[in-house]
Parts: structure tokens; sequence; C-alpha cells
């Protein structure tokens, strides 16, 4: 799909957004080795913190007895972030190549690109978030809150996968590197370690129980986790949905910020 044909044809901003979010399809399977740390990585979280953390079960307040149902959402969680980033990095790439200033000569609104770049996140996410589940099911993953379940998890990826992209987009911009991807990959390593990704709030003392609680996206693992360790309830899902329409906000109004400061 030819961005610039249907920007100037079209003149409307959804084919703008849609023909980058195709293109940016169109390189993963062109490259599918861009989807190894995205895939890979959730993977082995799930492989290795379940061996590591298997015995917490049997502790009284766990909140499940059976410990893929406590990793598997942590792990999907942690692809979305991948996920994300790789959208930035997609755009990072273009800022190298000088791809990027032909999209910067688009008439209209520069609003379309940020939209596209953070759709094709949204849509990569669900490839770490159903690899993790068929691994976890392998191991005997369980799902009681039943097709809600499912739902919260992918809504809860796809939003975070946006987040970190938004993220990724505003250092891309300003700094005009593909290396500079590598903070944001340590801001999301480290959000994810200081949330209630491996055990309860209520197993954490000292400051990490309050950086966890003050965490916005441990509302985010409620939101993702409350189908596989219990039925689903509203007061776990709102919050998360909070968290992440805030942090797509904030986001967004930076990263659009830094597009508009670019110039071709």
């Amino acid at each position: 799909m030819n961005i610039a044909t249907v920007a100037t044809g079209a003149g409307h901003g959804w084919n703008v957004s849609l023909a980058i979010c195709v293109r940016g399809l169109q390189r993963l399977r062109a490259r599918p080795v861009l989807l190894i740390p995205t895939v890979v990585m959730p993977v082995f979280f799930v492989v290795s913190f379940t061996g590591a953390f298997s015995s917490l079960t049997r502790i009284e307040g766990y909140g499940t007895s059976n410990v893929f149902n406590w990793m598997a959402p942590y792990a999907a969680l942690q692809g979305a972030v991948f996920a994300g980033v790789g959208g930035a990095m997609s755009a990072a790439d273009d800022l190298e190549n000088g791809f990027f200033d032909r999209l910067l000569l688009i008439p209209g609104s520069r609003l379309p690109i940020l939209v596209g770049t953070i759709g094709y996140s949204a849509v990569r996410s669900i490839i770490p978030t159903t690899g993790v589940l068929g691994v976890a099911a392998l191991g005997g993953l369980e799902l009681p809150g039943g097709i809600p379940g499912l739902v919260s998890l992918y809504v809860a990826t796809a939003g975070m996968a946006v987040v970190f992209c938004l993220m990724g987009l505003t250092v891309a911009y300003r700094l005009r590197s593909l290396r500079s991807m590598m903070i944001v990959q340590v801001i999301g390593f480290s959000s994810m370690f200081l949330s209630i990704g491996q055990v309860p709030i209520d197993f954490l003392d000292g400051w990490l129980h309050d950086a966890a609680r003050l965490n916005p996206l441990t509302n985010v693992m409620r939101l993702s986790r409350q189908g596989f360790v219990g039925e689903m309830s509203w007061d776990l899902t709102w919050p998360g949905l909070v968290a992440l329409v805030a942090m797509t906000v904030v986001g967004g109004l930076s990263a659009l910020r830094a597009l508009m400061r670019l110039a071709p």
C-alpha cells in the first residue's frame, strides 16, 4: 500500500493511518526475525517464572493454586511492552533511513502518522499474547473467567502496547535514533518489576510495596489477570481501564508534541 498515493488521492487521515499500520505488518512478514524478542522473551518469562515461583502458590493469600494462571498474564504484558517498543522502533528506523521525511510531507494533520503507528503496535501485541497463552496452556493454564477473561487480557495487552509505543515515539521523535529505544525498554522492565507481576501486593514490604501501590501498571495487571485467578469484577476492571486511558492521553500528547516539532 502506497502511503503517499493514499494520502493525496483520498485525503483522509483514516487512510493514512491504515496505510502506516499495514506497512508495519508487511514489514513483519518480510522480516519475521523482528518478532523474535517480542515472542521469545515472554515465553521465556512463562517458563522461568513458573518454575521459580511455583512453590509460592502453596502460601495462603497468593491468589491461585496454579502458577501458570498468575504468570501468564504478566508475561503477556511484558510481550505487549516489547510490541509497543517494536512499533516505536519502526518509526525510529524510518527516521534514520530517511523514509519518515516523506511521511512528514503528507498533506494535512500529522496525527494519522501517530495513530497508524500505535495501531500497528496494538495489532502486533496479539502475537506475543497468543504465544504466551499457548505455552501456558501446555503447562495447565486454566481460565475461571471464561471468554470475558480472555477479552480483558487482550484489551490490557493492546493498551499496554499503545502506551509504550507512545513513550517510545516521544523518545524517537526527539532523539531520531534507533538506539534510543533502549531507554524505553529499561523503563518497561523496571515498571513491570515494580508492580504485582511476581507476587500479590500484600507479599511486598517497604518501598517495594509503596512502589507497586502507586504504579499504574499494578491496576493494569489486575485488569489482565482477573479472569485467570478468579471471576470477573468491575472493581478490578475500571481502575485498569482508567490507568490505560490516562497513560495513553499523557503519552499521546507528549508524542504528538514531539512529532509536530519534527522538520521534514
